[in-house]
């Protein structure tokens, strides 16, 4: 099928690459199905563009990626079941990456809330970690250039 966004002009999505996250993502509830692409051929970003809204649409980034001290957390056990996870090697976690031009140009990851997804059941949540142990905007390094699995 053809989707249009406000980002990409007109996109072919095909069926089987839709992402649907079943309670949306924080602040976009309405949002329910995205399709994720890369932001370039050597670029460790990827979009996250939804199919719900053609004006959303989020810059993202594999946290193996970028360097973040020891960067791990459990997926609760009813996200578990929600997104159909029964083994590890489903899973494809995201961060959601921030660019900001004030007071200086920066690029931040959000590590509180990432998003993961069955790449076998091609369903997402984001989750909403410990505040006191994640921060919202953790400024990212690059690291080795590392892909996203290639079933997502």
């Amino acid at each position: 099928m053809k989707i249009e966004t406000t980002r990409f002009g007109i996109i072919d999505v095909e069926s089987d690459k839709i992402i649907t996250f079943p309670q949306g993502i924080l602040g976009f509830p309405h949002s329910k199905r995205f399709i994720l692409f890369p932001h370039g051929d050597k670029s460790i970003f990827w979009w996250l563009q939804s199919l719900d809204d053609e004006d959303l649409a989020f810059v993202t980034i594999s946290p193996s990626a970028i360097c973040t001290e020891n960067y791990s957390f459990k997926i609760p056990d009813d996200v578990q079941e929600m997104l159909k996870i029964k083994k590890p090697e489903q899973v494809e976690v995201l961060l959601l990456v921030t660019i900001s031009d004030k007071p200086q140009k920066s690029v931040t990851v959000n590590l509180l809330g990432p998003i993961v997804i069955n790449i076998e059941t091609r369903l997402g949540a984001q989750l909403i970690l410990d505040p006191v142990k994640y921060p919202v905007k953790y400024p990212i390094t690059p690291a080795k250039n590392a892909p996203l699995k290639e079933a997502v």
